[in-house]
């Protein structure tokens, strides 16, 4: 709850241009009375050395975009570290700010069984709150946003990008880049969901598995590679990449929900945030974007690492705004299925949607 608090280990993130972002807050309404704009949903299990780092973070974006205009929803996944303790320990410095907090634990566990029918049953505990909240105190559907968040380490202007660019680009969703380190250099992460507007994946993996040329990003895509290089959004078909806003319309009028593959009618075996996306698509909510300023890692020390190799997001501040994205509604005719890396294949884009 205090920003400038170095009792527990996390990186410190540079302050954030408030004029940039100012915006973003909603205007009051004259009785004073609440209107959620912002619903930030997080599963997460066992995390607690990246809390201070990326509840800090969120707890700074809620009390600039106004603690009454956002609510909160995390649903955990019984934890044996102490991060249901920290979750719960926070209901009461929320509440007091105020801001709407729901958590619930859960235990549904994606490491047995169906793995992306459970993750997508998580997902959807985790934005079942706003479902049930009243209509009279959210605002209008399509100018009510979702900002679901991994278990990553932000900073607050990370997440306020991703408002901005949405809003900047009247874009129906915007993902950051999220990166690992699997060897020295770091590795764009979210490979298995990410597909470029082409339906082809951000890099080459080849059927033996090795992510050798992870070094060469959208390398049958020149527009997206130079947009990428340049620090300017690009459309794609579907990506997640740590963290995303979203529009809440399609949730709200119930058209999309995360859901896992439709196996017997031939889907393809794909996580259920590019099953999202491809929801996304069928009810044309095509706008979707990747902030390729927006560098996120999964814990304190690469988080800062990722920073210092990748930039600042406010270092590319003038990038990120110097281009429009001319959208395209048509979507890719197939997008590269790749269940596992043996098996990969190319099919239709809508393939065992309703109807088709």
């Amino acid at each position: 709850m205090n920003s400038s608090s170095t009792e527990l280990p996390r990186f410190e993130c540079p302050k954030f241009d408030t004029k940039r972002y100012e915006y973003l807050i909603p205007h009051t309404k004259s009785n004073n009375t609440s209107t959620i704009h912002y619903f930030f949903a997080l599963n997460l299990r066992s995390n607690l050395p990246i809390l201070p780092r990326l509840l800090g973070s969120l707890v700074e974006v809620i009390r600039f975009l106004g603690p009454e205009n956002c609510a909160v929803s995390i649903v955990e996944g019984n934890s044996d570290d102490g991060t249901a303790e920290v979750l719960s320990a926070l209901r009461k410095p929320l509440t007091k700010l105020p801001t709407t907090y729901h958590l619930r634990s859960s235990a549904i566990d994606p490491s047995t069984g169906d793995r992306i029918p459970r993750l997508a049953a998580l997902r959807n505990l985790a934005i079942q709150p706003l479902l049930t909240t009243p209509r009279s105190i959210l605002a209008p559907p399509n100018e009510t946003t979702i900002l679901f968040l991994n278990d990553v380490t932000p900073c607050p202007d990370d997440l306020l990008e991703l408002l901005h660019q949405r809003r900047r680009l009247n874009a129906h969703m915007t993902c950051a880049m999220d990166w690992t380190y699997v060897g020295r250099d770091p590795t764009f992460y979210d490979m298995w969901i990410a597909r470029d507007l082409n339906g082809e994946a951000f890099f080459e993996v080849p059927p033996d598995g090795n992510w050798n040329s992870a070094w060469n990003l959208f390398w049958k895509n020149p527009d997206a590679y130079a947009r990428y290089s340049a620090h300017q959004p690009f459309q794609v078909f579907s990506c997640w990449n740590g963290a995303t806003a979203f529009t809440a319309e399609p949730i709200l009028l119930e058209k999309v929900t995360f859901r896992g593959p439709r196996l017997p009618e031939g889907e393809c075996m794909q996580g259920e945030p590019q099953l999202f996306c491809k929801d996304l698509w069928w009810n044309g909510y095509s706008r979707i974007a990747v902030v390729p300023s927006i560098s996120l890692e999964y814990s304190n020390d690469r988080g800062k690492q990722i920073k210092e190799a990748k930039g600042w997001t406010s270092q590319w501040w003038k990038e990120a705004d110097s281009a429009e994205i001319i959208w395209r509604k048509e979507p890719p005719e197939k997008v590269k299925c790749i269940p596992n890396y043996e098996n990969q294949t190319w099919e239709a884009w809508n393939k065992s949607q309703p109807g088709v």
